[in-house]
């Protein structure tokens, strides 16, 4: 008695192996040894003709047949500028290969889905035109890389894995510090060097990290050295993989965050539980304070300190909103991150700046703008030049910055009522301002020098 699946009664399709016809089949080469290529993509390249890859620079390619046609679009990358537009022009082909009776078949190193743009791109091409696409899974990169260094990516809260090229894009590593990293297809001792740069202010000259070249194949080789080393001597390609160790295990703002919340939950610490907005105001204060006592000893550990505890006022601060629901830390972070974008035209668009009195000029306009729109929804309104000084400043400081708008406007106070000790201070603040110093850290460092003096 057959089973259902065998006969023609069930609607018996092709097996997943073979050519498809009007069919776009994306199929992943694995890492790089031929052994580790999966049954259905070996069966599907033995029985095909032809077959068109991202890249010939493969190891498993020579151990196809020698009847397969390999097509390679590496020349793509010669003539184009950047690998966006070569990835464009590929995806572009294959659609247009996919769009013939016969279909195509398109090779990637690794898994089609695992650090291949080319496959999402087309993907939405193919699903704008009516195109079917299938997808062979292969082993990618990431299975054999932690074998090689010996660790498994669900442990130690998660292994993170980014594109070098993305990493080496930015200014800052696009990670949790905290956790470990793997660095995919960093192909050239440029682009290690760019990596280097960014992680430097992060990690330190001296943290180890790891190049592993060849994954899961014979020509396996595995270097650890320290980061200021990186791009020295060690040979760089397409199969090559940067490991990027923890910083530390509390080396980023996110395990701050999970220590307050730790605190606040009803297994934590009673006095941080029983703490409100309100209450920690004097906190918030007094953390400042002596930040600023830090800074003006120009005192590098007592900075860093300082720095965290501030740090710690702010995850509390966002900790008890987000309990309360008035508002959560990625809706801070979203819009700070806005603010800063917006009010760096000249940065991050297309505005063009001299001067810093332009940029100040810009931001000033952007800011009312920002205000118009707010109130133009129903926010809460503010009039007059002197809106959105904070009033809580110390006095010196409240001074300067209510100058500064006032001299922005073109308004000249009326001072003639004046205390004249307030009068006095006042001058001297605009002396201080005029000179471009500021009031509040002249006074302090004379207070400082005092203190010194008595020692």
């Amino acid at each position: 008695m057959r089973s259902l699946t065998e006969g023609d009664d069930c609607g018996e399709t092709e097996p997943p192996w073979r050519p498809a016809l009007n069919t776009i089949t994306i199929v992943g080469l694995g890492p790089g040894d031929p052994g580790l290529l999966t049954k259905a993509a070996w069966d599907l390249l033995h029985a095909a003709e032809e077959v068109y890859v991202r890249t010939d620079q493969h190891p498993t390619l020579a151990a196809l047949p020698q009847s397969l046609a390999i097509h390679s679009f590496d020349a793509a990358y010669c003539a184009a500028d950047d690998f966006a537009s070569v990835y464009q022009q590929i995806a572009a082909e294959i659609i247009r290969l996919g769009s013939r009776p016969q279909g195509v078949i398109y090779a990637v190193p690794g898994d089609p889905a695992v650090g291949e743009a080319t496959t999402w791109l087309i993907r939405e091409l193919a699903a704008a035109q009516g195109l079917a696409v299938r997808v062979l899974s292969g082993v990618s990169f990431v299975e054999p890389a932690c074998l090689a260094l010996g660790i498994d990516p669900l442990e130690r809260d998660g292994l993170q894995i980014v594109d070098a090229m993305s990493a080496a894009a930015g200014h800052a590593p696009p990670f949790d510090a905290s956790r470990p990293a793997l660095l995919a297809q960093c192909y050239s001792r440029a682009l290690a060097s760019d990596i280097k740069l960014i992680l430097l202010p992060s990690y330190g000259e001296q943290h180890l990290v790891t190049v592993l070249s060849a994954a899961g194949t014979a020509q396996q080789v595995v270097r650890t050295m320290p980061l200021f080393e990186l791009d020295r001597g060690a040979e760089f390609d397409h199969l090559t993989t940067l490991y990027v160790p923890p910083a530390g295990p509390y080396a980023d703002f996110s395990r701050l965050l999970e220590i307050v919340a730790h605190l606040r939950a009803p297994e934590g610490c009673p006095w941080d539980r029983e703490q409100t907005l309100q209450t920690l105001r004097k906190e918030v204060l007094e953390e400042l304070y002596e930040l600023l006592e830090a800074l003006d000893l120009d005192d590098d550990a007592q900075i860093a300190e300082e720095l965290g505890d501030a740090a710690l006022e702010l995850a509390m601060l966002a900790q008890i909103a987000a309990e309360e629901e008035r508002f959560r830390w990625p809706q801070v972070m979203q819009q700070v991150c806005e603010k800063l974008i917006r009010r760096h035209p000249h940065v991050f668009g297309d505005v063009e700046v001299s001067s810093v009195d332009e940029v100040l000029a810009n931001w000033a306009a952007i800011k009312a703008e920002e205000k118009r729109g707010r109130e133009g929804e129903g926010g809460k309104k503010s009039s007059g030049v002197l809106a959105g000084v904070p009033k809580g400043l110390p006095a010196l400081a409240l001074a300067s910055k209510t100058q500064s708008r006032l001299a922005q406007a073109g308004i000249e106070a009326d001072l003639t009522d004046a205390d004249p000790i307030g009068l006095a201070l006042w001058k001297l603040a605009a002396e201080a301002r005029a000179a471009d110093m500021d009031a509040e850290t002249v006074l302090r460092e004379l207070c400082r020098q005092v203190a010194d003096a008595l020692v």
